[in-house]
């Protein structure tokens, strides 16, 4: 390990982040609120303790080892998550507790959407534009930022990339230099982006709530500037268009990335993880239809099918928008969608969950060892795409499914500990590992009413879901620290 190497990052990227104050500042002076100050005194207090941890060590260059970069990924998100909150901590509309300011900025880091705050409609715009901004920059934006501008300051980026890219399958880049390919990333979110604003601007919202919305729907985020969420605008072509991003976005990015390298959509036809992606959706759209019809939960058809399209995609995507109390819906439905954040987006985007692909390597797995026991001695391999897949990526998708199972049980058991009820506990710890955001029970609408304890508990499981339970459990094992 490198001490010196990695305060020497973490300082870099602190005064990096520090800059990402300024935007609020500007949209507090454009709407001529006050409020906006303390944007430029955190920027200020930010860039001075970044600088105080990078100047001592400001010479100590050399490449990031595995372990490294382990730590890095690690400690940059906790630091940045607390920088995150000194605005909020110190702000006065509203104000928070220390808690709550971690919470709700860790909750827009690792794209949760988790909120303690109420009032969302009579808050600053600028503190509205902020928390926007942190779920944007959390999405997909930090680490590969990093990771592209590493480079230039004579540290390597690769293991920062391998520690944190989400998916079991790391080693596949879309550009044989790393920097290339954290540029090719961060351009199609930026397109996107943009794409999702003037869709939202044409569509009706003005260009402060376009813009905000874009950041969190193609973050996969949830953060609205509106209590209501997207139910605000009551809008079916609004609700389209976030539901086509939330789904674009939920995609591994690395098939947009063919898609435009190859100018064919024929990439995502033969992606094996996308055709299941879009399956549970439709599966999952149906059923809830259906169910919602035969109930007579809404007025007509038309309405039924409108709520069960955005509610299943923004779940199952672990966005959290909503235009409907789903949480209210009859029977097994709203822990159906629960269930659904588990499967969570593909590989290689900023969803939160298992993963399309480790849930279909699991199907698959599991339907190999039934197979076993009707031929005890066949040969059976597991395929994905028309490729057979290599028993050590099995074996880590069982890895990374039995500590994710292992880690949903204990934070649940803890969080029942800190007083909160089943319903409560279990939507809870599911909605902010998985990164989803609303739950069930007292979280339904907002976290705002639980203790401490229990919001001390869920930061740590935003950020142990944001970092798939592995770069974050690694640390905790003796061997890891072993020379």
């Amino acid at each position: 390990m490198q001490p010196k190497v990695i305060q020497r990052i973490l300082g870099l990227l602190l005064m990096v982040f520090s800059f990402t104050m300024l935007p609020p500042v500007l949209i507090g002076i454009l709407y001529k609120e006050s409020s906006s100050i303390t944007f430029l005194y955190s920027f200020v207090a930010l860039l001075v303790v970044g600088a105080l941890i990078w100047l001592p060590v400001q010479r100590h260059k050399s490449e990031l080892r595995t372990r490294d970069g382990f730590i890095v990924v690690v400690l940059f998100w906790l630091v940045l998550g607390m920088a995150g909150a000194v605005p909020l901590f110190f702000g006065t509309n509203p104000h928070m507790s220390i808690t709550d300011a971690v919470f709700e900025s860790m909750s827009g880091l690792t794209t949760t959407g988790a909120t303690v705050i109420t009032g969302i409609d009579d808050l600053p715009k600028c503190l509205l534009f902020y928390r926007q901004q942190l779920q944007w920059l959390g999405g997909m934006g930090i680490i590969v930022l990093a990771v592209a501008i590493l480079p230039m300051l004579g540290v390597g980026g690769m293991q920062l990339y391998r520690a944190e890219t989400p998916g079991p399958i790391k080693d596949n880049k879309l550009t044989p230099r790393i920097t290339e390919t954290a540029k090719a990333l961060w351009y199609i979110y930026l397109g996107l982006t943009i794409a999702c604003a003037l869709s939202f601007y044409l569509a009706g919202m003005s260009w402060f709530d376009a813009v905000s919305h874009s950041f969190s729907t193609v973050a996969i985020g949830g953060f609205s500037t509106h209590d209501a969420s997207i139910g605000y605008f009551d809008s079916g072509l609004i609700e389209t268009i976030t539901v086509v991003f939330m789904l674009l976005a939920g995609i591994n990015f690395s098939l947009h990335f063919g898609v435009l390298r190859h100018k064919s959509l024929k990439i995502y036809y033969q992606d094996a993880e996308f055709k299941n992606y879009l399956f549970n959706i439709f599966i999952a759209t149906t059923l809830i239809t259906l169910y919602l019809l035969y109930s007579g939960t809404f007025n007509d058809g038309l309405e039924t099918f409108r709520a069960a399209l955005f509610q299943t995609v923004s779940i199952a995507t672990t966005t959290g928008f909503a235009t409907t109390d789903f949480a209210v819906w009859p029977a097994f439905l709203p822990v159906m969608l629960i269930f659904l954040s588990f499967i969570g987006g593909c590989a290689g985007s900023a969803g939160g969950g298992l993963k399309v692909i480790r849930y279909v390597l699991l199907l698959r797995q599991g339907m190999r060892e039934i197979t076993r026991l009707i031929h005890p001695n066949a040969e059976v391999v597991v395929k994905l795409g028309g490729k057979t897949i290599q028993e050590r990526v099995i074996s880590a998708v069982w890895g990374f499914f039995s500590l994710y199972v292992a880690t949903f049980a204990i934070i649940m058991l803890l969080v029942m500990a800190t007083g909160l009820d089943q319903v409560t506990a279990f939507s809870a710890v599911a909605a902010c590992l998985n990164n989803l955001g609303p739950g069930l029970g007292d979280v339904s609408s907002h976290y705002g009413e639980i203790n401490s304890s229990t919001k001390w508990i869920l930061i740590f499981a935003m950020l142990a879901g944001r970092l798939e339970i592995f770069s974050i459990l690694v640390l905790l094992t003796p061997e890891f620290w072993r020379k």
